[in-house]
This record gives C-alpha cells, sequence and structure tokens, in this order.
C-alpha cells in the first residue's frame, strides 16, 4: 500500500511514533489530544521543565495533517486540537490552504511557526511557547487567536487580513533583529484588535494598519529603551475607538468597559514614544489614567490625527513632548494636571470644537496651556480657545482669552510699539474691556471740571458768547470729532492751554483704543 493510498483511507503511516499515531486518530474524530500531565508546574510550557518523547510530535507531521490528512471519521469534523504537546522542528505552512479548524493550548514549539501567505479559517494558539511567528500576508476567514502566547523573537503579520478579531491579550513579544516585538504594517482586522494587558518588549509597528472597530491596548505594558518608538502607528484607521487605558486584573471583562470599582487594575504604561500621525478614528482615542515615560528626544504624537473625541486623561509626561499640530478634534475631554510643562507641549495648527474640561481647569490654567504650547508668539491657539469658549457663551472669558493674546504679542514688539501697548492695557485693556473707557472719561471730565472752573477764559468774541461752563468745556476737550461750541469761544493762557492740549491728546488715546478694541470685537463677532 502506498503511502498516499493509506492517506486516502485513514490508515497511520508506518513511521508514526505514539504520540503522533495517538494525534492523526484525534484529528479524524475532531477531538481534543491532550498530552498534559496534570502538575502545572511540568505543564507550563514557558517554565523550563523538560518535555520529552512521549509528549513530542514532529512539526512535519503537524504539516501533514493540516495540508493533506486523512479524512474524517464518519459523522464527524476533522480538526487539530492539541493540548500539552511539544512540537520539535520548523512549523512551516507557508502558502499553504489550510482548511481543517485548528487550536493549540499549552503547546512549546522548538522552532519558529512560519505561517507567510497561508490561508485558514480559524486559528487559535492559546499560552503556547513560540520562538518566532512569522506570518507576513497570511489570510484568515474568522479569527487568529494568540492569547497569553510568548515569542522570544517577535512576531510578524505585515499586510496580514483577519477575517474577524485578532486576539493578542496578556501576550508577551519580544525584539527580534530588527528591534520590532510585533510587526504589522498594513494589516488588516475586520472587527476588533484586543491587546489587553500585552507585554511588548521592542517596536510594535502597525504603520497603516486598518482596524474594522476598536484597538484595545488596555493595561498594556510597551517598552522599547533601544529606538525611538515603542508604539509605531502612523496612518493607523480605527473606525471605533482606540484604548489606551487601563484593565481589570483577574476578573472577566468585556474589552472596552471600564473596571468596576474596587477591582484590582493594570494601568496601560509605555516606556517609549509613541506615533499616532494621521490617523483616523472613529469614535475617540482615549488616553484615560495612561502612563507614559518618555525621554527628552520621544514624544507622543498625533500630528494630523482626526477623532471626534479626544480623551487626554493620562498622567504628565515627565519628560519627552506631546505634539497635536495639525490634528482634528471635535470635542477635547482633558484634565489640567495631564498636560506637560512649557515647552514641552505643541498645538500649531490643532482645532477643537468642544471642551470638556475633567476636574477644576480655572482659565488662568488654560491659559498657560495655551503658553505652554507657543514657545514664541502665535496668535492661533489663542483665538482657537477664544472661539470656543464664545461658542460656549462665555464671552468674558474668551475676551480674556484675546486680551493674553495681545499681551503676549506686546513682548515681540519694538520698544516704541511695546509703550504704546502698555498705554492700551492700561487705559482700555486693549477695548477687550470698554467699560474701562468710561471710567477714565468720568476721572477726567470731573478733573478736568474743577481744573477750569478757577481757570481765567476771556472771551474771542466780547460781543457774543455763551456763558462759561467748565463741565461743557472739558467735555468739548475731551470727546473729539464731536463738537459742543466751547472750545473756540474762550481763550487760555500759559499753563491752562498745557492742560487742554492733554485733554485732547487723552480724549484721542481713550477713543483710539476704544474704536480699535470694538474692530477687532466686530470682526470676531
Amino acid at each position: 500500500m502506498t503511502e498516499g493510498a493509506g492517506i486516502r483511507t485513514g490508515d497511520l503511516p508506518d513511521d508514526l511514533s505514539a504520540p503522533e499515531a495517538g494525534m492523526w486518530q484525534a484529528f479524524r474524530n475532531g477531538s481534543v489530544y491532550d498530552l498534559s500531565s496534570g502538575d502545572f508546574t511540568v505543564d507550563d510550557p514557558h517554565g523550563g521543565h523538560p518535555w520529552g518523547p512521549e509528549r513530542t510530535v514532529r512539526a512535519r507531521i503537524v504539516c501533514w495533517l493540516l495540508l493533506d490528512g486523512p479524512p474524517a471519521l464518519a459523522g464527524r469534523v476533522s480538526a487539530l486540537k492539541l493540548v500539552g504537546v511539544r512540537i520539535t522542528g520548523a512549523l512551516d505552512l507557508a502558502g499553504g490552504q489550510v482548511t481543517p479548524y485548528l487550536e493549540l493550548r499549552g503547546c512549546r514549539f522548538d522552532e519558529e511557526v512560519r505561517l507567510p501567505e497561508a490561508r485558514f479559517t480559524t486559528v487559535r494558539m492559546v499560552d503556547c511557547s513560540v520562538p518566532r511567528l512569522e506570518a507576513a500576508r497570511v489570510h484568515t476567514e474568522g479569527d487568529l487567536h494568540l492569547p497569553r502566547c510568548r515569542f522570544r523573537s517577535g512576531v510578524r503579520l505585515t499586510d496580514a487580513h483577519i477575517g474577524t478579531d485578532l486576539l493578542l491579550n496578556q501576550a508577551v513579544a519580544h525584539r527580534d533583529r530588527s528591534g520590532r516585538s510585533i510587526a504589522a504594517d498594513g494589516m488588516t482586522v475586520g472587527q476588533d484588535l484586543q491587546a489587553e494587558m500585552l507585554e511588548s518588549h521592542g517596536e510594535m509597528s502597525l504603520r497603516g494598519a486598518q482596524i474594522g472597530v476598536s484597538l484595545s491596548l488596555r493595561g498594556a505594558r510597551l517598552t522599547n529603551p533601544y529606538s525611538r518608538f515603542a508604539l509605531n502607528a502612523p496612518q493607523m484607521t480605527v473606525e471605533r475607538t482606540l484604548y489606551l487605558t487601563p484593565a481589570g486584573v483577574g476578573s472577566p471583562q468585556l474589552s472596552g468597559t471600564t473596571p468596576a470599582r474596587g477591582t484590582r487594575i493594570q494601568r496601560f504604561e509605555c516606556r517609549g514614544g509613541v506615533r499616532l500621525d494621521d490617523g483616523r478614528f472613529g469614535d475617540a482615542v482615549d488616553l484615560e489614567r495612561a502612563r507614559f515615560v518618555f525621554t527628552d528626544d520621544q514624544e507622543l504624537s498625533l500630528r494630523r490625527a482626526q477623532t471626534p473625541e479626544l480623551r487626554f486623561l493620562g498622567d504628565k509626561p515627565q519628560r519627552g513632548k506631546v505634539v497635536l499640530s495639525g490634528a482634528r478634534i471635535t470635542t477635547l475631554v482633558d484634565r489640567a494636571s495631564s498636560w506637560p510643562d512649557a515647552g514641552n507641549l505643541h498645538m500649531g495648527g490643532f482645532t477643537y470644537e468642544n471642551l470638556v474640561p475633567q476636574g477644576p481647569f480655572p482659565l488662568t490654567r488654560r491659559l498657560d496651556w495655551v503658553a505652554a504650547a507657543t514657545a514664541e508668539y502665535a496668535p492661533e491657539p489663542y483665538e482657537r480657545l477664544a472661539s470656543v469658549l464664545r461658542a460656549a457663551g462665555e464671552d468674558e472669558d474668551a475676551r480674556e482669552v484675546l486680551l493674553a493674546k495681545q499681551r503676549r504679542r506686546r513682548e515681540t514688539l519694538p520698544p516704541a510699539a511695546k509703550v504704546w501697548g502698555f498705554v492700551q492695557d492700561w487705559t482700555v485693556a486693549y477695548g477687550y474691556r470698554p467699560g474701562r473707557a468710561a471710567v477714565w472719561m468720568a476721572v477726567l471730565w470731573a478733573a478736568g471740571t474743577l481744573a477750569f472752573a478757577h481757570a481765567g477764559h476771556p472771551p474771542m468774541n466780547p460781543g457774543g458768547h455763551p456763558a462759561w461752563n467748565p463741565a461743557l468745556f472739558t467735555l468739548d476737550l475731551l470727546l473729539p470729532v464731536i463738537d459742543l461750541g466751547q472750545v473756540g469761544q474762550w481763550q487760555l493762557r500759559a499753563g491752562w492751554q498745557w492742560l487742554a492740549a492733554a485733554m485732547v491728546l487723552l480724549g484721542w488715546v481713550l477713543a483710539t483704543t476704544v474704536a480699535a478694541g470694538a474692530t477687532r470685537l466686530l470682526r470676531r463677532s
């Protein structure tokens, strides 16, 4: 009997070991093939306890079953379900069409698993020890599950297509020779990518990845002291929400939910730069209680990112930068204590329409926030904040922001213009506090009336002149353009002429600053 004929009839090949023969029969039956001992220490696939021949199968036989295995027993569906099995040799399914269901739990691989350009229905590898998973352009109709697996030399899923969910919960991935722990550039996931409490030691690269629902990195710990980024995901598209938030430890939870009160939690922590430039997020980017630890040249970058909501509620980075230049946000939910110090925040071209502060965030702190983002004077952040406040009905706060903008601008002016700026600020606050002009006008009118009541005032025309009225005379001096018919009727001499000239000058100063302020207000109304 030839080998091929034996496979077609379901007969066992002659060269199988006892564990392999058992696996062969379990495959035809579609049942679980469990070689674990029942001792947790011995069965730990990541531990140091050796697994002998009694629980060892060859990778070649596994490939044989998956690619060209025997027919299922009557009334059964063939499937490979292994528990506690050691697989020797490289499991190489590159380019293969794998029809049977594949599930490996608590297994140990001696060499890397190669799945590039292979096609599967669903693949589940749970709590397995794998030197490396090489799966570029792999295609699954259903899920790819890799929870609690440990990859000593990384995972490659470049341009992979996952039909439904990709699970990496509690997985541990160490970097490969290129420094990447998970290389998944151009990957497409039909539904969720869940990597909750993932440990990544190297660069997690998701450049250009497309996620059909949400990407959850709740409780994940990303570390990359070797290069610039721990999470490198520019041009990524997530149809719903990106979660960089806490996860509940030891309690079953739905992905994307907040841990219940009293639950022990593990926060998202990233030690290395994060790049989310040009990303598109359909619902939100959630950074609640996230912790970022950067060096001076690393940053959390959201350049030109777009999302309806940014929840910036993490811990303040002590070093490094936060860059929001060109980002477009509808609602910014933030906390005053979450933003970095001056010089470490960049917001050029950052647009947002609503502000929803969590906790106390007084206007003075908000102005400090804008100042922290503008090492050199730039009007745009002030004008954006004023526009948002005005749209929310906070007109007084909006005027305070525009006043702060003028004071910041004054610092860049030459000395003469700076003096004129101080005059405008001191008199009418650049026109943003017009009530102050009325106060100054009343003070000057009262002072002038008292002074000119004692002034000599021979008439210009002795034959016909009105009665002397120091109050109207002073008001005529203070009001430019408007002629009350008083100034031209009387002659003043010596110091009274200088006082009259000072009144005229002060009147023009008040009028000019009020007009400038009114013009600015009308331009933005």
